[in-house]
């Protein structure tokens, strides 16, 4: 009995000493070391993507926005988005794409506005857009809803636009365009893009320039 009452404790004892000793392990040096590791070489990344513009964050390169005014460049559609009533500090609390088939009367509609609207708004007075210049991003969400990329011809697109009402010329909006295109990962893998909230932000500077 004595016997079995030590072997118990004993047990316990050792059972008690390795929860302690991988608990520090686990859950104090491991997630310090990661962190101190991350923060050295990879401190941007780490900490969100945060872009910042005056002094203060202003968004991640990873997350789209929305509500820009049309003197800036236009993100994709944000169709079917949630709304938080839980936390009203944030808008959103969940994202999604609009979960419609290509041939679904509801989103054949949403096209064709979305389009209408993006036509409407990127005609200038010395320059047309038409209907077959809209390309699929700019008049449909992602799959997540927040993708923070436009593809170079949508961006083109609002090259005229963004140039009349910022006071500046096509040439040198285009000129801003072409810095901000990434080309594919890799060499090979997704398709151009251009980070809107980047592009944004260095035009900004460009017009707090002028």
């Amino acid at each position: 009995m004595n016997n079995s009452v030590v072997n118990t404790g004993r047990l316990l004892a050792a059972g008690l000493r390795a929860l302690l000793v991988l608990t520090v392990l686990t859950g104090v040096v491991y997630p310090l070391a990661v962190t101190g590791v991350a923060q050295a070489l990879f401190h941007n990344k780490a900490n969100g993507s945060q872009i910042e513009a005056d002094g203060k964050v202003v968004g991640s390169s990873l997350i789209g926005q929305q509500g820009y005014s049309l003197d800036y460049f236009q993100p994709r559609p944000a169709n079917g988005l949630g709304v938080n009533s839980v936390n009203t500090q944030y808008s959103l609390i969940l994202s999604g794409a609009t979960n419609r088939s290509g041939d679904n009367p509801e989103l054949i509609k949403w096209v064709k506005a979305a389009k209408a609207k993006v036509v409407k708004d990127n005609s200038t007075a010395d320059y047309k857009v038409g209907p077959t210049d809209v390309p699929a991003d700019a008049v449909t969400s992602s799959g997540s809803g927040l993708d923070p990329d436009i593809s170079p011809q949508y961006a083109d697109l609002q090259v005229h636009r963004v140039a009349e009402r910022n006071g500046l010329t096509a040439a040198q909006v285009q000129r801003l365009v072409d810095e901000h295109t990434d080309g594919r990962t890799l060499g090979f893998i997704g398709e151009p893009r251009v980070n809107v909230l980047e592009l944004n932000v260095a035009l900004r500077e460009l017009t707090k320039g002028d």
